[in-house]
């Protein structure tokens, strides 16, 4: 398994600036090789990482079980 480590900000402000969803880009990421990808802080310390999938079926099944925990904590909030 091939690893690669991303700094968290600097991600998230590329893809706010190009407008466009990580899963977009963990898409484009997909070659049937299964990545993992560590997200760090500016310290170099692990934030999370996510199990890249081999194929787009897989990742649209963990896009919709993410965007199901999101829902679930924000509605727990309030």
């Amino acid at each position: 398994m091939k690893v690669i480590q991303i700094k968290a900000k600097d991600f998230f402000e590329f893809i706010k600036l190009k407008d466009t969803s990580m899963w977009e880009i963990f898409s484009q990421m997909i070659d049937g090789e299964e990545k993992e990808i560590i997200f760090l802080d500016e310290n170099e310390k692990i934030l999370f990482n996510y199990i890249l999938p081999q194929n787009l079926e897989k990742l649209e099944e963990d896009r919709k079980t993410f965007a199901k925990e999101y829902t679930d904590k924000i509605s727990n909030l309030n």
